[in-house]
């Protein structure tokens, strides 16, 4: 039996395309929403799931910081996929014919100049290869989709115009999620350690819990916040650094950081990406 992989959308999703990518032997699972990829890896039907976390245009994907935690998944990987943004629509079409174009809320700010340019107007679906197989399935030669290349693979598209992502370097990282951390591998570009933690409620805390990084060496990579349950008082964070939790320096930055929180949650350990040494652009 194929081990699989699951993912947020429908075949041809950019999701699918980071699993074909990364770990091609698996079979990709489509689900719905976020929090059925996880759930399908948590109840066994996938062995993984791809979860998209942040892009380089849009920022953070909404909820999946809050949805992680509780998850009670490890985060086993990381992927940066290169996100292209292509105009698909029916065999025939041309990019005159479209006056409407669908794709996901994440997708349409991120080509809107080509759309402003073509004076066509950006309609929101739920996912990109739904909007891809949507087209494809209707008869209306005016509507396009806002998908990979992989969609119109899939679905018999033309692809109208290709690569019309407003930058250059508009990526999607995305964390592989797995039932059990695996603690044991080192990677070839480092290790990165993700975790959440929520600071005691006295003056300072958060000021004196990052000292210990800065002062035994840590970088830390990421740092935001979020409610917890809609309350303003219950603040979370949720930090990235890198180093593994074997490593000394980092063993006593998170002994620190305990020190000064009620609650420390590490969600996982993984080998950095080759991605995270490429400098960055203009």
């Amino acid at each position: 039996m194929s081990q699989k992989i699951a993912f947020q959308g429908e075949l041809g999703a950019y999701g699918h395309e980071a699993c074909a990518a990364n770990y091609p032997d698996y079979e990709p699972l489509p689900c719905p929403t976020f929090t059925a990829s996880i759930e399908a890896v948590r109840n066994g039907d996938a062995d993984l799931g791809m979860i998209a976390v942040e892009n380089s245009t849009y920022g953070r994907v909404a909820d999946v910081h809050s949805l992680l935690p509780k998850s009670g998944l490890h985060i086993v990987d990381e992927s940066f996929v290169r996100v292209h943004i292509n105009l698909l629509a029916r065999k025939g079409a041309s990019l005159d014919d479209i006056k409407t174009a669908f794709g996901h809320v994440v997708i349409l700010p991120q080509c809107a100049g080509f759309l402003r340019e073509h004076g066509i107007t950006g309609r929101v679906k739920s996912d990109n290869a739904k909007a891809a197989r949507d087209v494809a399935e209707g008869d209306d030669m005016t509507i396009g989709a806002l998908a990979s290349e992989l969609a119109a693979d899939i679905y018999g598209l033309d692809v109208l115009a290709r690569n019309i992502e407003d930058t250059d370097n508009n990526t999607t990282r995305f964390l592989v999620m797995a039932r059990e951390p695996d603690y044991r591998r080192r990677g070839e570009h480092g290790m990165m350690t993700s975790f959440v933690f929520r600071v005691r409620n006295i003056p300072a805390a958060l000021y004196k819990a990052m000292g210990g990084f800065a002062t035994n060496g840590v970088n830390m990579t990421k740092l935001e916040s979020y409610m917890v349950g809609g309350a303003f008082t219950a603040t979370q964070f949720y930090a990235e650094i890198e180093g593994h939790p074997d490593d000394r320096n980092v063993q006593l930055a998170l002994e620190e950081l305990q020190y000064f929180t009620d609650l420390l949650h590490v969600m996982g350990v993984y080998p950095a990406a080759a991605r995270r040494r490429e400098p960055a652009k203009d």
